[in-house]
Order: C-alpha cells, then sequence, then structure tokens
C-alpha cells in the first residue's frame, strides 16, 4: 500500500475550440482505454459518434430527496439505491434512503479536521463495493489532505457502522483555501482526485507538489500505470482548484476549476496538460497552457460538481448560485452554457448522475458562505434534458 507523499453570463470569450492550447494545437487521441495500463484522454475532434444535444435543453426539481444536512459536500450512490453524503465539518458520512428521506449516521472518518475550506470532503465507493464494502474518503488532516478507505458494516449499530480509515495516500498539501477535494474512480479503474494550491500558487506548476494537480492512483494509492511522468502520480498540473471531476461515454475527463478574480473554468483534460495557473487564468495566448472549453466571471460560477449526461455536461455554482448546462460536441463546447435553478436553492455544491437523464443535487448554504433558509441543507432530485 501506498503511504508516500507522491472557482450572470457567459462572456465572448466562451471557447469553442476546446481541447486546443493557444495555438489551437489540438490534443492528440489516447484511444480505448486499457485498465490499468491507458488513462482516458481527451480529443479535440469530434467524431460520428459523438452525441450532439439540443442547443437548450431544461431542468425539472422533481422533488427534495432528503434536508436538515450541515455542510454536506461529497454524494456517492450505493448499489441499493441508497445515497451517501459527507459532512465537511462534522466529518460524518450519512446514508439517505432515497424513498423516504430518512438519514441514519455512519459514523466519523477518524482524523478529519475541519476549518476553513478543509474537512471531509469527496467521497467514492470502490470499484468492488459490492464484495469490499470499503468507502474512499478525501480529507483533511492536522498536518495535510489526505485519502483512505473505510469498511462500511451496515449490520453494526448507526454511528458505528464505519471501520478505522486506511490511508492510501497522504502529503497533499493543505490550507485554509483550495484544499481541493473531489474525488472518483474513473472508467479504467484509477482513482483520481482533484487537488489545490493550498493558497500557494507556485506549487501549482511544480510537478513534484501535489498541490493544483489532478492526480491519477491505482486504489492502493500507487502513481497509476500509464500516467505522463514516469513514477508519478501527476495527471495533470497547473491547477488552482479543482472541484469537480466526469467522463463522457467516450472516456475522455472533463473537470471544473475555481479562479481567483476573473475566470472559472471547465476543461477538458488531457494527460500531462498544463492548465496554466497561476500564469494564466482562463484563456491564454501561450501556447504552453491548455485553455479551457469554457469559462466563466466567478461571480456567475465558482463551480463545484460537475457530472455527464447524454451528452452535456453539468456543472454546479456555488457564489453563481446556479446549474450550469454546457453541451458537447467532443471535447467542445457545441453551444453557449445556459444557467438553471439561479437563485433558486442558493450554493449549490454537488451534481452527480443519477441515471434516466436525472440528477440529484446537493445544496451548500450551511457552509459559512451561504445564507441557510428553513431546510437547508438539502439533497433534490432532477430531470435534466
Amino acid at each position: 500500500m501506498q503511504q508516500r507523499a507522491v472557482t450572470a453570463v457567459l462572456t465572448a470569450a466562451l471557447l469553442l475550440t476546446a481541447g486546443c492550447s493557444g495555438g489551437g494545437a489540438p490534443y492528440p487521441g489516447d484511444g480505448a482505454a486499457q485498465p490499468g495500463r491507458t488513462a482516458p484522454g481527451a480529443s479535440a475532434s469530434a467524431s460520428a459518434t459523438d452525441p450532439v444535444p439540443p442547443a437548450r435543453g431544461s431542468v425539472q426539481v422533481l422533488r427534495t430527496v432528503a434536508e436538515g444536512l450541515r455542510s454536506p459536500w461529497g454524494l456517492a450512490a450505493l448499489p441499493d439505491g441508497g445515497l451517501l453524503v459527507s459532512s465537511r465539518d462534522d466529518g460524518t458520512i450519512i446514508r439517505i434512503d432515497p424513498k423516504t428521506g430518512k438519514k441514519t449516521e455512519l459514523g466519523a472518518v477518524a482524523g478529519a479536521t475541519a476549518g476553513g475550506e478543509g474537512g471531509l470532503l469527496g467521497i467514492a465507493l470502490s470499484p468492488g463495493f459490492a464484495s469490499d464494502h470499503m468507502i474512499y474518503a478525501y480529507f483533511t488532516t492536522a498536518s495535510d489532505n489526505r485519502i483512505a478507505r473505510v469498511l462500511y458494516d451496515e449490520r453494526k449499530p448507526a454511528g458505528e457502522q464505519l471501520g478505522a480509515p486506511d490511508t492510501v495516500f497522504r502529503g497533499i498539501p493543505r490550507g485554509a483555501v483550495h484544499n481541493g477535494g473531489r474525488i472518483a474512480f474513473g472508467p479504467d479503474g484509477m482513482l483520481y482526485a482533484g487537488t489545490g494550491e493550498s493558497g500557494e500558487r507556485g506549487l501549482a506548476q511544480d510537478r513534484k507538489s501535489l498541490g493544483g494537480k489532478i492526480l491519477r492512483l491505482t486504489p492502493d494509492g500507487d502513481p497509476a500505470p500509464g500516467n505522463p511522468f514516469p513514477d508519478s502520480p501527476v495527471y495533470s498540473y497547473g491547477h488552482r482548484n479543482v472541484q469537480g471531476l466526469a467522463w463522457d461515454d467516450r472516456q475522455r475527463l472533463f473537470a471544473s476549476e475555481f479562479g481567483q478574480d476573473t475566470w472559472d473554468e471547465l476543461n477538458a483534460i488531457k494527460p500531462g496538460g498544463n492548465y496554466g495557473w497561476p500564469t494564466a487564468e482562463g484563456r491564454s495566448a501561450d501556447p504552453t497552457f491548455q485553455n479551457p472549453l469554457a469559462q466563466w466571471h466567478t461571480a456567475d460560477a465558482s463551480p463545484s460538481g460537475i457530472a455527464y449526461v447524454d451528452g452535456v455536461i453539468w456543472m454546479a455554482g456555488l457564489k453563481g448560485r446556479r446549474l450550469w448546462r454546457i453541451p458537447l460536441k467532443g471535447t467542445a463546447a457545441a453551444a453557449a452554457p445556459q444557467a438553471f435553478l439561479t437563485g433558486a436553492y442558493g450554493r449549490l455544491r454537488t451534481v452527480v448522475a443519477a441515471g434516466g437523464g436525472k440528477v440529484w443535487l446537493v445544496t451548500s448554504n450551511t457552509d459559512g458562505r451561504g445564507t441557510p433558509k428553513k431546510g437547508d441543507d438539502r439533497v433534490l432530485e432532477a430531470q435534466v434534458r
């Protein structure tokens, strides 16, 4: 087991040449992923098999699944339909029955330390969850950000169903801000983690640092085979604070990223790509950097989680308090993004595909930056198109 250190309106600058550097060079296609060997990659060109969604869409919130959540952050759907939600500030994971809204606390992740933007952040189920019952968690400790897996034993009493954390990866820089925190298993079976530069901007360009990166790991926490830099967990770099990860149906990776004061980004991720921070925020003319496929003023987005559904990326907005729809053609924006639910539910932290053209949405109004209303925070079920 490996335990070594190893952030209104879309502007006219919407990039319809996604997947290109400032000089316009396309991403190389990576072909089909081979689990454990070849990472999913981004290709700038669309093929005849790429779904081309309609330019305009719709969102219908079907119901409130659960309410009264405290600082919810990550969500993972269980095979039996239950939902797991992490609490950033409490360090706990709860189970929600999506039919009744009943909440059951599994327990706390030992060592998770809340403060600023840190605490218990993203969660993901092991690829072998049906047999190993492991939950992966990204959390802040007194010294770093790390990823651990915990055994979920629902036979035990509520509050005692989580085992001791088994740390698989440690040493990700921590700070009062920019702790990253989104984790997800990719279609190749590898574990991807979005990290932040912890407020130390220079870490984003330092490939030896784990801050301001997307990391690609084996389930045991080792650098994944096929990574772009030998013996390194770094998959892409030059990020400020990666908050969302999602793959399309051709195994191409997309990521959302907080900007500083000017531009938030949605990026198509190229293995080994440099996304510019802190030299570039948003689109750059420097061919060294990969440009975002879309960018927003920070007041309109401050993006967090993303999900892919039928040719569309859905992006949750915190400061923007809205859900963005970005239709894709390959790894380019096929049309201008649309905003939905603006202000209706406050800050939106997480969006997860729920099947059948639906998504789960998690609000984030009790995180110290929102204005909580009665019932906050909530998990919502929405039909999207």
